[in-house]
């Protein structure tokens, strides 16, 4: 009997500074996976889409991991 991390989960899109091409976005993308969230980065459009637990995670840590890889989040 499983049990449902989909009422604990949040998805949240942001915009980001900063990205000047296709590897800015796999960069953010490596450490917020190394961080422990789901994510997928866009350079065309600018975007961060992530995916995770808000009983693990917080949405500073993901401003924090971006940061701390050279990028901004608008």
């Amino acid at each position: 009997m499983g049990h449902s991390l989909s009422s604990n989960m949040a998805k949240k899109i942001y915009q980001v500074k900063n990205m000047n091409c296709a590897s800015c976005a796999m960069v953010i993308e490596s450490d917020l996976e190394d961080a422990g969230f789901a994510c997928k980065c866009s350079f065309a459009k600018q975007t961060l889409e992530v995916e995770f637990d808000e009983k693990k995670h917080t949405e500073e840590k993901i401003h924090e991991v971006v940061k701390k890889a050279g990028y901004e989040i608008a």
